[in-house]
């Protein structure tokens, strides 16, 4: 009878009760399509970094990580991959060499980590191999009179490898594409130059382009006149196993393009054994082993499981190579139902101020139910329930409205290319495609619940405060 009664309260002022459930569905809305966003560019940062940059497991000699010293190589290497190799949990291993040096070409350079791998290997535990842009070469496949090297995009950017050319052909693909016709003539005058560097380009774009065309065409027209030579090469040197500086000369055998501004700048991959001839090593020497598990999950264990079987080794998880990932994957939730706290906390003083205004406006009828023999208990349980069904009502609403958008985004994706330099720079991607834990809206239902709880309890209280003989003189 008490929940009848108190349903039918609800609606009893449509549009006062309309407004407050608005304001709840927009607010649980907004925030669990936030906590989407969020989590679906931290899923896919993690997916990325584990899939394309450090896999799950490292080892190395114990000094190595403090200065990257040449000579701590891991001692009796092929023992080592044997017992891996026997190990259940892991799927593959490869082996690397890890120098640090210089990155030149004939009019820039910047400090690189000079990689040297099994390109067999590599790809069986990560898949930078599939992150190639296209028509830069591959991993590693074309043979070269030249060692060749594989490098990231902001990397090559910066060593002015890549280059911005408007010609004939760029005019065309720029009309073919969605780009408006007198957009497009505004660029005709620059065809046939070669720009040397992004800046330059964007340099001379800008001062024909309006700030609204460059803001909606700029990115796609870069992507147009981008332009590569497979036979550009660049000079790598660094200090041997003697402290000598030595290097080659080595073709550009790929570009690869993570969304990683950091990981693209500072790492160059070479044939292991490569590197090894250049550096005074063997080919039987590495500084670390790069492991591929069957399942991530297990990291946690099977590191301490080789640590034990490696007591004079460092084995190291993802999560101890890449802290600030493991602090995110670790508390994410956890700030969720903070940020979702606030929301709510938010959305609950507009419950309040509407179930005062009820209390306030019913004080009569209030009065009269108490006087006939409604107890306190069944008062205070009709307001409390007023406010839960409001609450819910908003809650439930939005989050339908929530999912069916996360539904539609999570296979489409957001762009935020105008905030792509930002992103990348932070390892993110500025192409986000949202997701949800289903158990998420469990935890959000009982959030909500608890909400309208405790929004009812000051405003019931100042009902049960009422003396029936006053009310009932109230006009």
């Amino acid at each position: 009878m008490i929940w009848k009664t108190a349903w039918k309260n609800v609606w009893r002022n449509r549009v006062r009760s309309l407004v407050v459930i608005a304001s709840v569905t927009i607010g649980i809305f907004g925030g669990v399509f936030a906590v989407a966003v969020m989590n679906g560019a931290i899923e896919q940062r993690v997916d990325s970094a584990l899939n394309n940059e450090i896999s799950h497991i490292h080892i190395n000699h114990p000094g190595f990580r403090d200065n990257y010293d040449i000579h701590l190589t891991i001692p009796d290497l092929d023992s080592v991959m044997g017992q891996l190799d026997e190990t259940a949990e892991v799927k593959a291993v490869s082996p690397r060499i890890i120098i640090s040096g210089m990155a030149n070409t004939a009019s820039k350079s910047a400090g690189v980590q000079i990689v040297g791998i099994d390109p067999s290997l590599e790809k069986s535990v990560v898949d930078l191999h599939e992150e190639i842009i296209p028509g830069t070469g591959d991993f590693f496949e074309t043979a070269s009179r030249y060692h060749l090297a594989f490098i990231g995009q902001d990397l090559a950017k910066q060593l002015n490898i890549i280059r911005y050319v408007i010609d004939e052909q760029t005019i065309s693909e720029l009309r073919e594409s969605k780009i408006p016709e007198a957009t497009v003539e505004k660029l005709v005058p620059f065809t046939g130059e070669r720009f040397h560097s992004e800046e330059d380009f964007e340099k001379e774009v800008k001062a024909v382009l309006a700030p609204g065309e460059l803001e909606q065409y700029g990115r796609l027209i870069r992507e147009k006149a981008w332009s590569f030579s497979e036979r550009t090469r660049m000079t790598l040197t660094f200090l041997d196993g003697d402290q000598v500086q030595t290097g080659a000369v080595f073709r550009i055998a790929g570009i690869f393009d993570i969304k990683n501004t950091v990981f693209e700048m500072s790492t160059v991959m070479v044939k292991k054994d490569v590197l090894a001839g250049l550096a005074g090593l063997t080919e039987n020497d590495a500084h670390k082993l790069i492991i591929r598990l069957e399942d991530m999950e297990q990291a946690k264990a099977v590191s301490s499981l080789l640590s034990k079987k490696f007591p004079h080794l460092e084995v190291l998880g993802w999560k101890e190579i890449q802290p600030d990932l493991a602090l995110m994957t670790d508390l994410v939730q956890q700030f969720y139902a903070v940020f979702m706290l606030i929301i709510l906390a938010a959305l609950a003083f507009g419950i309040v101020n509407t179930m005062l205004m009820v209390v306030l406006e019913r004080t009569k009828e209030l009065g009269m139910l108490t006087a006939i023999g409604m107890n306190k208990k069944r008062v205070f349980s009709m307001i409390m329930l007023e406010s839960v069904f409001l609450s819910l009502i908003g809650g439930v609403v939005g989050m339908i409205v929530s999912h069916v958008l996360v539904l539609f985004t999570s296979s489409r994706g957001i762009n935020f290319s105008q905030f792509e330099e930002g992103f990348e720079a932070m390892g993110y991607t500025s192409h986000i495609y949202p997701e949800i834990n289903p158990g998420f809206f469990i935890t959000v239902t009982i959030l909500i619940i608890l909400t309208g709880i405790l929004s009812s309890v000051y405003p019931a209280l100042k009902a049960l405060k009422l003396d029936p003989a006053e009310a009932l003189r109230t006009e």
